[in-house]
């Protein structure tokens, strides 16, 4: 062996993080889920999507009265309880009590987030704002992902949860040699989806600095943008120092592919204790306790965005029948980063009733910004 022995530096993702403008995406993935629902009148849209916009605001079950007199609304009373009662047997609303108004069900949750979905915008002011802060931020992976939990939480008062991006493909793109001093050398690694490893190498003998960037360049002509499974095939020329080199590459790019994902970043928990929903022990408090099992988070993200594109929104409203701790929550949930390279995910949690009017945008303009974020380091820009 020529190499005696190896000491690993630094391993962090994405060294280099700058932002610049993007242009958010559209899903259109709920579309279907709306294609066997009852079909609204002008009129039954409008009262529902004032019900849930007032109930969001209240959390207090939402009367014919109180409708046509907050909301100026051209229509006697009967004729909107006689409306309400049409919403209610189609499944859109619900009356918790005989003599109570109406609260939204699921379904009509689905009807009112579909019909905003791609119409909800951050005011300018409030992009420029965000921005602003992702540009002052210090050019590390760690603060960008604190900054974006901390903007999601604060915007959208609800439980941010924020997956830093993960290698899905490790590439090689390329290996520098730098002798520092006798026998030691500093090996640093660099893969297109950003990731940068350092490693001091003890070498059996002294190597000028001549015959360490010959071997530098020789490997990145033959590595350039293979995997390690590729790389696994490849047969180098008959020089111990090229050949150790290269293992110790394969056992690092090994060692990143088999990462299942990025660190988690949650912030907000304060901001959703307050609501009536989780007053109680039971029910959607027991959310919570997925933000106190990591590995539960990251596979909750990973399952909920493995087959969505990256940029495409998600909304899971009371867990889809997935997840039965949510089954009282919602969950808005987008993927970012560049496919088939590094990707990360990112959402807010909060009750049923959460503001969708500005957590959708927010969740999808942080995301647009991650976005950019990742193909910038990737490119080298």
């Amino acid at each position: 062996m020529f190499i005696h022995s190896y000491t690993p530096l630094i391993d962090f993702p994405f060294s280099r993080c700058y932002y610049y403008s993007v242009t958010c995406w559209h899903s259109r993935e709920w579309s279907a889920k709306f294609l066997n629902m009852p079909t609204l009148t002008e009129r039954q849209k409008t009262l529902l999507m004032l019900i849930i916009r007032d109930y969001i605001d209240t959390a207090q079950p939402i009367g014919s009265k109180r409708l046509a007199e907050h909301y100026h609304i051209n229509l006697s009373s009967a004729t909107i309880r006689n409306e309400m009662a049409a919403l209610t047997e189609m499944g859109y609303l619900r009356q918790p009590h005989t003599s109570a108004g109406r609260v939204p069900t699921e379904e009509g949750y689905r009807y009112f987030v579909s019909e905003m979905m791609h119409s909800a915008e951050l005011p300018e002011t409030v992009q420029h704002t965000i921005s602003h802060q992702f540009y002052q931020s210090r050019p590390e992976l760690d603060q960008w992902m604190t900054l974006a939990a901390s903007i999601l939480a604060s915007q959208s008062q609800g439980v941010s949860v924020v997956a830093a991006p993960h290698v899905e493909s490790t590439k090689f793109k390329h290996v520098e040699l730098i002798s520092t001093q006798g026998r030691q050398v500093l090996m640093v690694l660099v893969m297109l989806g950003g990731e940068v490893s350092q490693q001091i190498l003890t070498l059996a003998e002294p190597v000028a600095q001549e015959r360490l960037s010959g071997t530098a360049t020789r490997l990145n002509g033959l590595l350039a943008g293979q995997t390690a499974q590729a790389m696994s095939t490849l047969t180098v020329r008959p020089d111990p120092l090229d050949q150790d080199i290269l293992l110790l590459i394969l056992q690092d790019m090994r060692r990143l592919t088999e990462k299942a994902s990025g660190e988690i970043y949650t912030d907000g928990l304060t901001n959703i204790l307050g609501e009536p929903e989780f007053s109680e022990v039971d029910g959607p408090r027991r959310a919570l306790k997925i933000f106190e099992e990591p590995a539960t988070l990251q596979d909750l993200l990973a399952k909920t965005t493995s087959n969505s594109n990256v940029g495409a929104l998600q909304v899971l409203i009371g867990g889809e029948g997935e997840y039965d701790d949510l089954r009282q929550c919602s969950l808005v949930i987008a993927r970012y980063g560049v496919p088939g390279m590094a990707t990360g995910a990112l959402g807010v949690l909060g009750p049923m009733r959460m503001a969708y009017s500005r957590t959708i945008p927010t969740v999808r303009f942080v995301a647009g910004l991650l976005s950019d974020l990742v193909s910038d380091n990737i490119s080298g820009e």
